[in-house]
């Protein structure tokens, strides 16, 4: 009998509706981890923000907001262990922030400091990752390695629904499926590839049953939903240290921006469509359920926009206060050791014998 597309059926994740209403069971989180989550959202989008800012003025190079996204990364942050991998393309800040990555240091490699990428001792992330879906492959790698170990760690590659069209993806999909590698793919769908909608981007019903050829299980859950994306990933993160497998989370979100700073979306996207989702905001619907539950008053939420001006303005202040980098510095920051080879160019990058 034939496999039909349209006798899969697909139901979205949701404890929290755009209300900040409980429509589901809510995770076992303290109330000290929902305010964290809470404030790691509302300082990361001041971020955003101000770094869009920044970038208008002439202060740092090209940028991709990711104001929209902050519960799809937080939420699914906080369902790891320190000791986890995290895997990133370009729009993760909040999510590397909670893995331990300071906000200074996504500052710097936006300005394209020598030393933005250079992450601190201790904290399990690979760099940022320009090339679309080049981290899945690289985080199949990390999950192999666990895998082979037996260490019990979790790799988590974030990717956006674009890079399900890329070849890696797939390959890096069967390769996890085959090895049962404790691999975690989320997808942000923040609903556009660049000007490409989604229904331009894939033919699948949903982009969490991308796995299922592949043998591995996939959900889709509201992005939007900080309490709902970090009980999925919890799940993922869970079945992987078990040694059951990859998993797919497909987070329905949005880009409230453009997909980067170079870009113009009014060109594609309509100002309808901007508003319904400024509608479902993911921090102003956790805002009112912390309201509902008496963890959050106006007081709070005063003190924490003060917080978060102050922080970002010292992150800026120190970033750009550090001293600038120079090229031959990159060649010992790359390589462990240098052949003969680098040794001379960096010598004549030195004496400025290179154009």
């Amino acid at each position: 009998m034939w496999i039909k597309p349209e006798d899969l059926t697909v139901s979205q994740v949701q404890i929290l509706n755009e209300a900040g209403d409980l429509v589901g069971e809510a995770p076992n989180l303290t109330s000290a981890q929902l305010i964290d989550m809470y404030r790691y959202m509302v300082i990361a989008r001041a971020y955003d923000e101000r770094v869009v800012r920044l970038q208008r003025q002439g202060r740092v190079g090209t940028y991709a907001p990711f104001s929209g996204q902050e519960a799809a990364q937080v939420g699914s942050a906080f369902a790891l262990e320190k000791s986890d991998w995290v895997f990133p393309s370009y729009r993760e800040v909040p999510a590397l922030w909670v893995h331990g990555i300071p906000l200074e240091n996504s500052l710097l490699y936006t300005m394209g400091h020598v030393h933005g990428a250079r992450l601190p001792e201790g904290v399990n992330a690979f760099p940022v990752q320009i090339i679309i879906a080049g981290q899945t492959t690289q985080a199949m790698g990390s999950a192999l390695a666990s895998h082979y170990l037996g260490d019990k760690l979790v790799s988590l590659c974030y990717l956006g629904d674009g890079a399900t069209s890329q070849g890696d993806f797939h390959e890096s999909l069967n390769f996890a499926s085959v090895w049962k590698l404790p691999a975690i793919y989320l997808i942000q769908n923040n609903q556009w590839a660049i000007s490409m909608p989604r229904t331009r981007q894939s033919g699948s019903q949903t982009l969490a049953q991308k796995g299922l050829a592949y043998g591995i299980p996939g959900i889709q859950v509201d992005g939007n939903d900080v309490l709902a994306v970090y009980q999925v990933t919890q799940e993922a993160v869970a079945r992987a240290r078990a040694g059951e497998g990859p998993s797919i989370i497909e987070a329905v979100t949005f880009r409230m921006g453009p997909h980067t700073t170079s870009d113009d979306p009014t060109r594609y996207r309509s100002a309808q469509e901007l508003e319904d989702w400024k509608q479902k905001d993911p921090i102003v619907r956790f805002k009112r359920y912390l309201l509902n539950e008496k963890l959050w008053d106006d007081g709070k939420e005063a003190a924490l926009l003060q917080e978060a001006a102050e922080q970002i303005e010292q992150v800026v202040k120190a970033a750009e206060g550090k001293p600038k980098g120079t090229l031959e510095e990159s060649f010992d920051y790359v390589y462990e050791s240098l052949t003969p080879r680098l040794r001379e160019q960096k010598a004549a990058v030195a004496k400025k014998e290179v154009r």
